[in-house]
């Protein structure tokens, strides 16, 4: 590893032909010095990052591309949307889209390695398929990254080139938890077995449901990634002190940073690891708990797409879906309102008008009730669905509508 000024890097990656391909580290560890020095030295490039935030280069030149979209992305016209779950994407890298550069974000060195800190995620794939084909590994280096042990920790020999800088980490904006959020986090809390293995999307009913759970006992954890619900979780004593939080990357307060640097109750995997549903499937009583933008009567979810357009991606909710319903005591629990208030309109629809994230849940639940999915024939999901989840005023129309889809329903 060198480390080398801006000017040094520029000099550098300027040198580089054609319309590379950038791997960066995305969600909230973005090296943005390093990048603004991408960006300023090709004219032209390709830059893959996953759930990229505000900022992100975009103008004439750059092609985005990720498999899940970020407010950095979602809304350009420069993006390449790729659908692939989070399991498969090192696969993506490894294969279709090879890097030419990886610019990660580390903490500074300690002993002769740099750690990814909050990112692993699908970085460790793409350095290794950068170096298979003799491209870059750029680190931006910093005192303020945790070092997070597991996958995250890198050789410095597995680096060319390194820029210091001294920056404190970005956080997300705090959510505000709606009363209707609160009411499904109770009802979800209630469907999650004793001693269960738990694994969380992002957003207010995942942080509710969190919240709920603060007086249970030995809960483990098993995602792809946490927040600062999980230290709650933690600092109320309700997991399991003899099996560390396991994940991929990690986002949220500066108290969570500070809590997972060198902490043995961490351990951060690489994305094939923690989102391969065989390795789900052995957790014990593996409990998925996701969100979606709109679920049908079909007992199908919609995560991804608004409207049509592109809003995330598959991320990891497939694998975790078909990991939960594998895991012995497991269950798979699709979470959201039963209105959507901006909107103004059902988040239960007869049938989804565009792809599907995930489908063959255990149970669907909004502040309305819970629908029990499994177990149950394609008539009596669509009648749970209608009566539990849906909305009141939409019961009517959606009975009605399942009827002229095939469903029995009285």
């Amino acid at each position: 590893m060198r480390v080398v000024t801006e000017s040094m890097l520029g000099s550098v990656l300027a040198g580089l032909a054609g319309n590379p391909r950038v791997v960066v580290s995305g969600n909230f560890a973005t090296p943005w010095q390093a990048v603004k020095v991408l960006d300023a030295s090709l004219p032209e490039y390709h830059l893959f990052a996953l759930n990229a935030q505000a900022g992100i280069p975009d103008r004439d030149g750059v092609t985005l591309e990720s498999p899940f979209v970020g407010p950095g992305m979602r809304a350009s016209t420069r993006l390449r949307y790729l659908p692939c779950r989070l399991s498969l994407v090192p696969n993506l890298l490894k294969s279709a889209l090879p890097p030419d550069v990886v610019l990660v974000h580390t903490s500074a060195p300690a002993n002769g390695t740099v750690s990814l800190g909050t990112e692993v995620n699908v970085l460790p794939a793409a350095i290794e398929a950068a170096r298979a084909r003799g491209g870059l590994v750029i680190a931006q280096l910093n005192r303020h990254m945790p070092y997070t042990g597991g996958d995250a920790v890198l050789a410095e020999s597995e680096i060319d080139l390194a820029l210091e800088t001294d920056a404190p980490l970005t956080s997300p904006a705090p959510r505000t938890t709606a009363d209707v959020h609160l009411a499904i986090g109770e009802r979800v809390a209630q469907l999650v077995p004793a001693a269960a293995t738990l694994q969380l999307g992002i957003g207010a009913v995942p942080d509710a449901v969190l919240g709920a759970l603060r007086g249970r006992r030995s809960l483990t954890v098993w995602s792809e990634m946490f927040s600062d619900g999980v230290l709650a979780l933690e600092q109320a004593g309700a997991l399991d002190t003899g099996v560390p939080v396991t994940a991929s990357f990690a986002f949220g307060s500066a108290e969570l940073y500070s809590w997972i640097d060198r902490n043995p109750r961490v351990r951060m995997l690489r994305t094939e690891k923690t989102n391969d549903p065989g390795l789900i499937a052995r957790q014990p009583a593996m409990t998925s708990i996701n969100g979606a933008l709109e679920v049908d009567l079909f007992a199908q979810a919609n995560a991804a797409r608004v409207k049509g357009m592109i809003y995330s991606g598959f991320g990891g909710q497939t694998d975790f879906v078909v990991g939960a319903l594998h895991s012995a005591g497991g269950r798979a629990i699709i979470a959201l309102p039963s209105w959507h208030p901006k909107a103004n309109v059902s988040t239960v629809v007869p049938r989804l008008a565009g792809p599907v994230t995930s489908f063959q849940h255990s149970y669907f639940v909004s502040e309305q009730g819970t629908a029990t999915i499994w177990g149950n024939d394609a008539s009596e999901q669509a009648a749970q669905i209608i009566a539990h989840v849906a909305h009141p005023a939409a019961r009517d129309e959606l009975r009605e509508a399942g009827r002229a889809l095939g469903f029995r329903l009285t």
